[in-house]
């Protein structure tokens, strides 16, 4: 009996800690944006590897962060991270992070918010929270301008192709609604997917727009098929669409949100021009 007693008593006092410990939680991103202006740096985690969105490059402009490993950060998302940071009064930091390891590191505190390309999924929000939309795009298909599928004009014309997309995203996930397809496993990462296309391993991998833009920009040999409605791919609007991920309750979405709707449609898709524009070559 007392055994049972004294086992009950642990198990009770663990509870007790693990609601304590949700509810400093809890606390802690409600209170994110002082905690922000208090240390006076914004730490944005992003893979630095997916243009046109951020990518890494060895040489300084008006327009790239550095980074502590000596290089320096660009993109579309830098743009927004630095309006973010900028509104809210302190210096912006990025850290890149793989894609996996996003989400961890911002439930862990070591970084403030994700700005990187993510959609807000209903899987996703589970984790964390979003922001208003900073991008919207469409799903399209990069192959080899040469191939036998540079002329398609429906998902199904991809029927017995090798098809891919990146690692855990909703562009992986709907390759599955080619039928007859032969999808191939999913690659960690923008480069790649650009590679593997490139060598002939696959025929071809499912991106948003502005990647396809991004990579035909700097492959030649590339072109993307956009589809028309009802020929193309059918997901969630929000899995097209691009928010920054903050932790759950945190205080920073209203501040995010504000920068955000400041910008209309024509300034986004002229920042995201812009970043096409200065993306390194793949050479």
């Amino acid at each position: 009996m007392k055994r049972i007693i004294a086992t009950l008593m642990i198990l009770a006092l663990m509870a007790t800690m693990l609601l304590s410990f949700a509810a400093c939680g809890k606390a802690g991103a409600e209170k994110d944006l002082e905690n922000v202006k208090e240390k006076g740096t914004l730490v944005v985690g992003m893979e630095c590897a997916y243009a046109p969105y951020n990518w890494a490059q060895a040489e300084s402009n008006e327009y790239t962060v550095k980074l502590d490993n000596g290089m320096y950060a660009d993109g579309y998302d830098i743009q927004i991270a630095k309006k973010v940071a900028e509104a809210i009064g302190v210096t912006l930091v990025i850290k890149p992070i793989e894609w996996d390891g996003l989400i961890p590191a911002l439930e862990s505190g070591e970084i403030d918010m994700i700005i990187a390309g993510m959609s807000p999924t209903e899987k996703r929000k589970l984790s964390i929270d979003f922001s208003d939309t900073y991008f919207d795009s469409n799903l399209v298909m990069v192959v080899k301008n040469n191939g036998p599928y540079a002329s398609a004009t429906s998902i199904q014309d991809f029927s017995g192709a090798k098809i891919t997309g990146q690692l855990n995203t909703f562009h992986y996930d709907v390759i599955d609604q080619i039928t007859g397809v032969t999808k191939e496993t999913a690659l960690a990462d923008f480069s790649a997917l650009i590679q593997s296309l490139a060598s002939g391993a696959i025929d071809g991998y499912v991106c948003e727009k502005p990647g396809a833009v991004s990579a035909v920009a700097s492959n030649p040999e590339f072109t993307y098929v956009e589809f028309a409605e009802g020929k193309g791919f059918t997901c969630d609007p929000a899995e097209s669409s691009i928010s920054v991920g903050v932790r759950k309750g945190s205080n920073l979405t209203a501040e995010i949100n504000k920068v955000v709707s400041s910008l209309t449609k024509a300034e986004k898709e002229a920042l995201m021009d812009a970043a096409i524009s200065r993306q390194p070559s793949e050479e």
